[in-house]
């Protein structure tokens, strides 16, 4: 199909943060590595690695010591406790990723407003970035739509669009006397996972995926597929997704230079 090229202008941009702000899908990688070493296993392959990402903790875990053949050694649980633990040591060492720094500076600059909508829950969330505070002031609290936030149902998480319409409302809420409400197709999805990429699709939202190096491998030949949203299968709200070649999703290898007048974006207004 032709892709369509007559967007209106992004007037918001929404972030997801684990390996698209900062480096902590290295980290989660590193800390499953160093915990299945322990049972003489790992290291974890990108094509398990891309299975993981978007589940809830148990059920990603499961999938873990299934591969690694494990069952008879650690549950499910027990693995948790452990892995926190050396969570905690290894977030706190977080760095932002190629060009995040640059980007979040300019967009703060302009009169894009910008969210935050990440799985992660407000106790990692903190852990990850308690050292990166000046990182994301640009993120104001209202709009940091968290995993664990109340207003997002049980198993509604990405690659849902929940999070990301949750995030829409509280930009919208905040915006002023006379604003016109940003609609879902003024507003760019910055994603670095599939389930994230599918939740800002659902949404009706402009996507650009920035996947790690070892997850574009994994999907190479499949990028258009992802792009469209169609990589999670057929859930609940599969009939939101796009088409393959429809110009809502852009793929980037790092946010470094990015295109701003592509989008309509002015830094200088």
């Amino acid at each position: 199909m032709v892709p369509k090229t007559d967007f209106s202008p992004v007037r918001a941009c929404l972030f997801d943060m684990d390996g698209l702000l900062i480096n902590t899908e290295d980290i989660y990688t590193i800390c499953h590595n160093l915990l299945l070493a322990r049972y003489n296993a790992g290291p974890v392959p990108w094509s398990i690695k891309c299975k993981l990402q978007g589940r809830p903790a148990p059920e990603s875990i499961g999938i873990l010591i299934s591969w690694a053949n494990l069952q008879d050694k650690i549950g499910v649980e027990d693995y948790a406790k452990e892995l926190h633990v050396l969570q905690e040591q290894e977030f706190r060492k977080a760095i932002p990723l190629p060009g995040v720094e640059t980007l979040l500076k300019d967009l703060r600059g302009s009169k894009v407003h910008v969210a935050l909508a990440t799985s992660s829950h407000k106790g990692h969330f903190d852990i990850k970035t308690g050292h990166l505070e000046e990182l994301f002031e640009v993120f104001e609290p209202q709009k940091r739509v968290l995993g664990d936030d109340p207003r997002i149902g049980k198993g509604r998480g990405k690659p849902n669009p929940d999070i990301y319409l949750l995030a829409l409302k509280a930009m919208n809420e905040g915006l002023e006397s006379g604003e016109e409400p940003i609609k879902p197709e003024e507003c760019l999805v910055f994603e670095d996972g599939i389930p994230g990429v599918v939740a800002g699709r659902r949404a009706g939202m402009r996507v650009i995926w920035a996947p790690h190096p070892g997850l574009a491998i994994e999907y190479k030949g499949r990028e258009a597929d992802v792009l469209a949203g169609r990589e999670e299968g057929q859930g609940s709200d599969a009939h939101e997704v796009g088409t393959v070649g429809d110009g809502w999703g852009e793929q980037y290898v790092s946010l470094e230079n990015f295109p701003y007048a592509k989008y309509g974006i002015s830094l200088n207004a």
